[in-house]
């Protein structure tokens, strides 16, 4: 089978997104993620840019073994100097020259005649050619140059030198066709192409990326080029992660393999998102986090069933444990007893068909339902005597007073019990009431409070989470007074841990921590 070679240039191209900005130790990080992904050329930079990139150049080349290390390169000597230097360290350097070759770059840009820009590219690569023996030479906005001066110029620098020939779509214009004809012209009409690797770099501005690179590998290209989530000037490049995997879903079709480890795809992803400030779009492909999600009650259906029905990707192939079931007002009652025995709860029919019910009126609230929402459910649908209840609040304030609470509820064994504690302020020692009540170590870990609705009879929305335990846990409560909304999240929180406990325990699974019990 055919083998394809990854040239990544998320450390290059892809740097060059507005707004990102790689510290050194950032670049390290993502060259060392790029080496065990499996890419076999990586573009570290453009050493003649800056200080700072000559030295992140040099430093990558340096430390990574096992991958092809590229620069970045003008076709003037003082770029390819400075390439060398920052390179000649690397295991097998590469330096990448371009030049512009569309007549709209050539006249405007350069400001030269096409004969000066081959004259110019031949000379760069033979002058390149005194220190590298691995050579890439880019034809700067090839899709929109003159194919016949195209096959010129490309015949010269393979003479003097180059080893790789890349055809860059560099404004992302053309089509998947038109990108074939280009290939297939060049192949026909420049006699020493044999000699070379030809090379793919596509940009999206079209969204076409993808589908231009993979034209690009049916029509015989060795290499291509890309970044990790596609990002990249203005609309950005391929994405490698999505060429990967298409590669490796559809190879009955493709039949070409590359030497990428796809299941450390999700992990570079997210390594990459985090470092450039760059978050991946949610509906973006293989990456995103709805790719692997489900809400719908037919899919739902159909997945639980048979995974194959909507998934053509499985999760594990990209690194991920598992697909997601994310309950939703379109979510059916096969995909709720599902969520309900993953969260090991065992219950009546008609318990199941009244939770059902409450469930979808949540979801006319709420957006995505989570784990906690369905506990929170259960506990608020449960009959008393299996949660903690209120029976009275007490809080007193003063500007010259320490805030005080007291507090009364009913246990899940029906035992009424009553406590009193102190706090910096009123919400402090309603928390420090209800931790003493329920006799369990808490660690509140967020405090969030908004209005529902804008006025004066707007109601208090508090969410908090909090470690009970060993357990996190969440809770929200409503009200129009403030403090006793928050009280009301924290017995949410109780109770939906004392929930989760319970079932672990009747399920007969191991508890390391006793958790909140009843006293």
């Amino acid at each position: 089978m055919r083998r394809v070679e990854i040239f990544d240039t998320t450390l290059r191209d892809g740097e060059q997104s507005a707004g990102v900005n790689l510290h050194l130790h950032e670049k390290l990080e993502i060259a060392y993620a790029l080496e065990q992904y499996g890419v076999d050329i990586m573009e570290a930079g453009f050493p003649a840019s800056s200080p700072a990139e000559f030295q992140a150049v040099k430093r990558i080349a340096k430390e990574i073994r096992n991958v092809s290390v590229a620069g970045l390169a003008r076709s003037v000597e003082k770029d390819i100097d400075q390439a060398w230097e920052a390179l000649k360290e690397a295991s097998n350097p590469r330096i990448h020259i371009f030049i512009a070759t569309s007549p709209i770059h050539m006249e405007y840009k350069l400001r030269m005649k096409p004969e000066e820009v081959v004259e110019n590219a031949v000379r760069s690569v033979r002058y390149a050619s005194r220190f590298f023996s691995n050579i890439e030479w880019s034809a700067e906005d090839a899709t929109r140059s003159e194919w016949d001066f195209l096959a010129k110029i490309i015949t010269q620098v393979i003479d003097a030198g180059a080893t790789v020939i890349n055809i860059p779509d560099t404004v992302g214009y053309t089509q998947p066709q038109e990108y074939v004809g280009l290939i297939q012209y060049l192949k026909e009409h420049v006699p020493n192409l044999y000699r070379v690797k030809l090379s793919a770099h596509c940009h999206d501005d079209l969204g076409l990326a993808v589908a231009n690179t993979l034209a690009a590998i049916q029509s015989g290209v060795d290499q291509i080029e890309g970044t990790i989530n596609g990002i990249g000037e203005r609309a950005g490049n391929a994405s490698l992660e999505e060429i990967g995997v298409a590669l490796k879903v559809r190879q009955d079709h493709y039949q070409v393999e590359t030497g990428l480890r796809i299941d450390q795809t999700i992990r570079i992803s997210k390594l990459v998102s985090k470092l450039t400030g760059m978050p991946v779009p949610p509906n973006k492909a293989v990456v995103g986090a709805n790719a692997f999600a489900h809400e719908s009650g037919i899919h739902q259906d159909g997945v639980l069933k048979n995974t194959l029905t909507y998934e053509i990707i499985s999760p594990e192939m990209v690194g991920l444990s598992s697909n997601k079931l994310v309950l939703g007002k379109h979510s059916g009652s096969h995909a709720f007893r599902e969520k309900l025995t993953e969260l090991g709860l065992k219950l009546k029919e008609e318990d199941i068909l009244r939770l059902f019910s409450a469930f979808k009126e949540l979801t006319g609230k709420k957006k995505e339902i989570t784990d906690d929402d369905i506990l929170a459910l259960v506990v608020e649908n449960a009959n008393p005597g299996q949660k903690y209840e209120f029976n009275f609040l007490q809080v007193s304030y003063g500007s010259n007073m320490i805030p005080t609470t007291t507090i009364g509820m009913t246990t899940p064994l029906g035992e009424f019990k009553q406590e009193s504690a102190t706090g910096k302020g009123s919400v402090e020692s309603i928390f420090n009431a209800i931790a003493k009540l329920v006799d369990e170590k808490i660690e509140l870990l967020d405090y969030r409070i908004q209005s529902t609705t804008g006025g004066e009879d707007s109601l208090a929305e508090v969410y908090v989470k909090a470690k009970i335990g060993s357990m996190t846990t969440s809770g929200r409560g409503v009200d129009n007074d403030v403090l006793y909304a928050s009280a009301k999240a924290f017995a949410d929180a109780v109770n939906r841990a004392y929930m989760k406990r319970k079932i672990d325990e009747e399920n007969s699974e191991t508890v390391q921590d006793k958790g909140v019990i009843a006293h």
